[in-house]
């Protein structure tokens, strides 16, 4: 079998060598609201939740992998409201089936997040052994961290946020870290068999099984806005979880960064990673989830995506290269394909790992994707630039958008007009 070409010829009649329109710089404008006070918040937070009799209680609190800026100060300011009434906290990890499955991994992924004993004060007991503690109407397992449910009192804390893969009323929060985080590598795997198709329901049935039959005490919500930032956070007692995890999916929602365009022929993306997006890009601006389930179309229409290159930080992994219709060479020799199987087939969406056209170089990536628009002269076509789909406050954008763009009051031109300009060997340059 022929290993995959260095260089693929692409002889297409008048060639790759394309014009394109000049581009601007725009700023997207998004909400910005921050908590300036994260202890102070927290402590209020904490006052406001019914009476508690913690003193000499052990309690777990349940702390995941996805790359939460504010994580760190919330979880040790929850620490210290607990500290100072007597309980004894520790963490346990609380992310499924991520860091490999194992132990090792899942500490490693806390280190990367700036959660460890020293910084936290207080132990991390972490291991993956799991209890059962009921089952679904269908007679599928619900899981919890063993160490957790043998605490006197579980506290789970998580970011509410859009899911990238589904749409339902209980997405990424604390309801799913009920279900899936803190059931570790065995529950999260079993959780995924059922299909992400099934998640709408099947996240929630879960999370009541798990909250009818475990010792959670409260949960600790975070919202972040459209800059990563922490806009909102919020202890929730535990009969009021499954309501404000709802409420507070809404508020998410509304702050996370988006495109304010309303179509483009083209979307460059320069890096996806894992660190960027669970789906390399995130669904939420792009409109194209892996799943391929209904429910993103509150994105603009895009017609074409080209991705240029990986982060850094996901170390290979490609998962959801799928989604592109063109790719580079550049992102195929930085792959690590056993981390992207990996990722991609326990989750149940292979479709994510899919290898969009290979070309040699940006130029040729470009071309390629503005052939696949039929009719569209290059030199017409609305093409937006984007850093990642977490960078979408500043933007490019090609000149036949410069209408659009003056009639939003969301978004401001930067600056003049400019060419783009590749270098010899063909790689798209940094714009201004």
């Amino acid at each position: 079998m022929a290993a995959m070409p260095d260089h693929i010829p692409i002889p297409m009649p008048g060639g790759l060598d394309v014009d394109l329109p000049q581009f601007v710089k725009v700023r997207q404008h998004f909400a910005n609201e921050v908590v300036d006070d994260v202890d102070a918040a927290v402590a209020a937070s904490f006052a406001a939740l019914p009476e508690m009799d913690l003193a000499g209680k052990r309690i777990a609190i349940g702390v995941g992998s996805r790359g939460i800026g504010p994580q760190p100060g919330v979880v040790r300011a929850v620490i210290n409201e607990l500290k100072k009434v007597d309980a004894v906290p520790f963490i346990v990890p609380t992310m499924g089936s991520h860091g490999g499955g194992t132990v090792e991994g899942q500490l490693g992924i806390l280190t990367e997040y700036g959660i460890t004993e020293e910084s936290m004060g207080v132990p991390i007991e972490a291991s993956m052994d799991v209890v059962q503690v009921g089952t679904l109407s269908d007679g599928w397992p619900v899981y919890c961290d063993r160490i957790a449910y043998e605490a006197d009192y579980i506290v789970p804390c998580n970011r509410v946020k859009p899911h990238t893969d589904f749409r339902g009323t209980h997405e990424s929060g604390l309801v799913k870290m009920m279900a899936i985080g803190l059931a570790k590598h065995k529950g999260a795997e079993a959780l995924h068999r059922q299909g992400f198709a099934r998640f709408a329901e099947v996240i929630p049935e879960s999370g009541k099984v798990f909250l009818d039959n475990t010792k959670t005490l409260f949960g600790v919500a975070m919202v972040e806005n459209a800059f990563d930032q922490l806009m909102h956070v919020e202890l929730v007692a535990r009969d009021n979880i499954f309501e404000r995890d709802r409420e507070l999916l809404k508020l998410a929602k509304a702050n996370i960064p988006r495109f304010h365009f309303e179509a483009m022929d083209l979307l460059i993306v320069d890096q996806i990673g894992k660190n960027i997006s669970g789906s390399g890009m995130d669904p939420n601006a792009t409109g194209r989830p892996n799943t391929k389930l209904p429910g993103f179309d509150d994105a603009p229409d895009i017609h074409r995506i080209v991705v240029r290159d990986l982060t850094d930080a996901t170390h290979g992994n490609a998962t959801g290269l799928g989604g592109a219709d063109v790719t580079t060479q550049r992102v195929v020799r930085k792959m690590d394909w056993t981390a992207t199987y990996v990722n991609v087939v326990t989750s149940g969406i292979i479709d994510s790992a899919c290898t969009p056209l290979v070309a040699n170089t940006d130029r040729e990536a470009i071309a390629l994707a503005l052939r696949g628009c039929p009719k569209l002269d290059p030199m017409d076509a609305k093409i937006v630039r984007i850093k990642n789909t977490l960078s979408l406050s500043e933007v490019w954008a090609s000149a036949p958008l410069l209408e659009e763009i003056k009639a939003n009051e969301k978004m401001d031109i930067l600056g003049n007009a400019f060419d783009v300009v590749f270098d010899d060997e063909g790689t798209l340059l940094d714009f201004a």
